[in-house]
């Protein structure tokens, strides 16, 4: 993303593909937004590279099916805020609420309030549930 931001920072007329495996929502919009006109999966790149190519080349904008289908699967949901994430990526850690807590100078009431509010957010039943859900999708990273 920073290479992205660097690149149309000085060439703002680049057309950039974005080539590889992460077909989350969240990471595909973080592309887009740093200026991606384009974002190809690693499985799909024979038989669609050339036509990326062409059509970025031309002006166009291209998204693989799938990946159009995740987008859209999660357009309407609530965002996580920031503090949700860091509450999600020290749950990812292996944190307890206890440590989160601490860790985040809040009490520990109000970090199982953001555990509950990511778990509805993002459609989880359990706090492993919604480390997978937010891996999958690009929301936290290990």
């Amino acid at each position: 993303m920073d290479a992205m931001g660097a690149i149309r920072a000085e060439f703002p007329e680049a057309r950039i593909i974005v080539l590889t495996t992460y077909s989350g929502d969240v990471q595909v919009m973080r592309a887009l937004k740093a200026g991606a006109r384009a974002y190809l999966l690693k499985g799909l790149l024979r038989k669609e590279l050339l036509e990326t190519i062409r059509a970025v080349d031309a002006g166009q904008k291209r998204v693989p099916a799938e990946v159009a289908s995740e987008i859209a699967e999660h357009a309407t949901d609530d965002a996580l805020t920031a503090r949700e994430i860091d509450v999600l990526r020290l749950i990812a850690g292996g944190n307890a609420n206890k440590e989160i807590a601490a860790r985040l100078s809040i009490t520990e009431e109000t970090v199982k309030g953001h555990v509950k509010n990511i778990l509805a957010k993002l459609g989880a039943n359990d706090r492993t549930h919604a480390v997978t859900i937010a891996l999958k999708r690009g929301i936290i990273e290990l």
